[in-house]
């Protein structure tokens, strides 16, 4: 019972950074309207400020820094605690005024990839502008114990604990019980009440977002020595704190908080278990991991219709689809130019160009469910890594050649995409990209990062052979053959054409009238649950045939292949190519994780290591600029380009009838 106890304090630390979060989502959601996924990215920099200050008295800015101390003069903890929590709250003030409060109307999915634009764009900065490698955490809180009923409880933990409830009991009552937290709820509502009665709606928002910003830096500086540092575990702490915040229905700060404090001591108790004989090996790594994900479900299955529905998907317009139309002449042409890319590069760059192509079909399958269906999914890349992972079983353990065991992991990866896809039945909008984002760090933590399933030394894939044809991606010192890059082209092509046709297809028309209104779409005859789950299960078969396309190219996979963090970057570049059309999902291709635009970074301009800060960068431009892509973009100036051209026709002056004397001398 003592050591059972002690896991359950144990777990008080990691649980009051999920409380604090938690309410901290609360509240940007009660002021805005918007789940922030770049939540915990507030705390990752606060952290690392602090331990870079602690280390040389160097204080690190986004540009520049300032010496505040040496090594053998550090800056003094007081004031390095201030320092980290005002760079956290200025991070909050700076997403508000840059990116939330110009996309206050935009659609959800503009939203949404702005928050996960703002996430991996400070989490790439952390890792520019602080030596990671070399911070360590400094002890701030009490280092003593106390033993309670047998167990041996850190005083840390407690305040830790004490500290997030604290900070919920502080936001309730600024909402609760001051004239501008009431009317900050009151403006969320209603803007043009608020502004009716004297309040900036705005000015009111900037403060919740600089409140909740120092209580993540806060809770996280104070927490860094108990947890440790890492770059992507403060930013993934949002998941399990959206759960905890999906508990208190977005609403509820006590709820929430007793959630997050909870889930913690949880997923401690179940670290625990893991150490039990009688566990089974398969389920002694990342089931802690997967607790949040059954949450998240859970509750928005049980509470999904009480939790406040603003800025749900319906409620604004979508970025506009132009629906794609299969023509000769355009599909050779897009054909040629990749068959030269092909044939005319070598080593890098044809590997460049051939991941190109195969994030282009990944891509695709995002354009597919999001731009089409508009069920926003951040799941693609563990679709991806399923299929890939079950290729390995199939072809290197049970033999089943190409193409067949391709087919076979796709299929694996689809009846998981059906099976994430179920939620989608009950809720949409962020809600949905709550449940993919938990689903995919699920999978990854779970399955990816399983040694029981996958060795830590990777997973053989045989290479394809066809009609005794050796389609290997390697011989000799070819990177990368040409029968190789010839194949996944086919492959990608008979795809492309393939979705193209169901996109244009009465399907396609099904998926468009379900993202534009689902009731009107029942009531016309649409199977809005049939078409919504067609939908995942069609992108989820195009994100397994690119994981298995990905696995091909690189002869083994190891759980670094399919990242949660990979997945978000490619979700990004399609959205920057254009989430609504095919070509959108070409031009993310091109410019996705070491495609042809990673590589021209990285070897032309030797500016690799900012890929990840651009790609966040851009996203975030587009996001707030111009959310339809670069496609979207491209298309609209056509249109623009084509309609004035034809009205300067139509205003061409017509020649008159010739009178007077010039008449009779052409008569004559």
């Amino acid at each position: 019972m003592g050591q059972f106890l002690q896991f359950v304090f144990l777990g008080l630390s990691v649980g009051a950074v999920y409380a604090v979060l938690a309410s901290s989502l609360v509240g940007v959601h009660a002021a805005t309207g918007i789940i922030n996924f770049a939540q915990g990215a507030f705390a990752l920099w606060a952290v690392y400020v602090v331990a870079a200050l602690r280390t040389d008295g160097t204080f690190v800015l986004p540009i520049g820094s300032l010496a505040l101390g040496s090594e053998e003069h550090p800056t003094p903890m007081a004031a390095a605690v201030a320092l980290g929590i005002a760079s956290a709250a200025v991070w909050a003030l700076l997403a508000h005024l840059v990116v939330f409060r110009p996309l206050r109307h935009a659609p959800v999915l503009a939203q949404v990839v702005a928050s996960v634009g703002l996430m991996l764009f400070i989490q790439a900065l952390v890792g520019l502008r602080f030596d990671t490698e070399n911070l360590f955490a400094s002890p701030i809180l009490p280092e003593n114990t106390v033993t309670v009923a047998g167990a041996l409880i850190n005083v840390s933990d407690l305040v830790l604990a004490a500290i997030a409830i604290a900070v919920a009991v502080g936001l309730r009552a600024y909402f609760t019980l001051t004239t501008a937290g009431i009317a900050t709820r009151a403006g969320s509502e209603d803007e043009l009440a608020a502004r009716l009665t004297g309040y900036s709606p705005d000015r009111l928002a900037a403060i919740v977002w600089t409140l909740t910003g120092a209580a993540c830096g806060l809770i996280g500086v104070l927490a860094a020595y108990t947890i440790g540092l890492n770059e992507t575990s403060y930013t993934f702490y949002v998941i399990p704190a959206l759960a905890a915040a999906l508990v208190g229905r977005l609403s509820s700060f006590a709820v929430a908080c007793a959630a997050g404090l909870g889930l913690g001591s949880f997923q401690a108790v179940v670290l625990w278990i893991d150490t039990k004989d009688w566990l089974p090996n398969w389920a002694q790594a990342g089931l802690g991991d997967a607790v949040p994900f059954v949450i998240v479900v859970i509750a928005l299955f049980l509470l999904g219709g009480r939790i406040p529905a603003r800025g749900s998907l319906g409620a604004v317009k979508m970025p506009a689809v132009r629906i794609p139309r299969i023509r000769i002449v355009p599909t050779a042409g897009v054909l040629t130019v990749a068959v030269l890319a092909i044939v005319s590069t070598t080593g890098t760059w044809r590997y460049g160009v051939v991941t190109s192509i195969i994030l282009s079909l990944i891509a695709l399958s995002l354009v597919l469910l999001t731009g089409y269906l508009g069920q926003i999914s951040l799941a693609s890349m563990a679709f991806a890594g399923t299929a890939g992972f079950a290729l390995s079983k199939l072809s290197d353990g049970w033999h089943v050649p190409f193409p067949l065991g391709m087919i076979a992991a796709a299929v694996t990866a689809t009846a998981l995409g059906v099976l994430v896809g179920v939620p989608a039945l009950r809720i949409r909008g962020a809600q949905l990209a709550v449940v993919t984002l938990a689903a995919a760090l699920a999978i990854q933590s779970f399955v990816f990062n399983n040694p029981s399933l996958t060795p830590s030394q990777g997973n053989l894939i045989a290479d394809p052979t066809l009609f005794g044809l050796d389609l290997g991606v390697r011989e000799g010192t070819d990177l990368v053959t040409l029968r190789f890059a010839l194949m996944v082209l086919v492959v990608v092509a008979i795809c492309t054409l393939a979705v193209m046709r169901i996109m244009g297809g009465a399907t396609g028309r099904a998926l468009l009238a379900v993202r534009s209104n689902e009731r009107a779409a029942a009531s016309v005859g649409i199977d809005v649950a049939a078409t919504k789950l067609l939908g995942f299960a069609v992108s989820a078969f195009l994100a397994g045939i690119g994981g298995c396309l990905i696995g091909y190219s690189r002869g083994q996979l190891s759980a670094g292949s399919f990242t949660v963090m990979i997945g978000l970057t490619v979700l990004a570049m399609t959205y920057v190519g254009g989430i609504t059309s095919v070509s959108g999902a070409f031009l993310a291709g091109t410019v996705g994780p070491l495609g042809v635009g990673y590589v021209f970074l990285n070897q032309t301009l030797e500016l690799g290591e900012y890929y990840d800060l651009i790609a966040a960068g851009v996203l975030l431009l587009m996001a707030v600029l111009n959310p339809v892509g670069i496609a979207g973009a491209l298309a609209a100036a056509k249109g623009s380009l084509t309609e004035t051209l034809s009205r300067r026709r139509t205003r061409e002056p017509v020649a008159e009838p010739v009178v007077g004397k010039e008449a009779v001398a052409h008569v004559g």
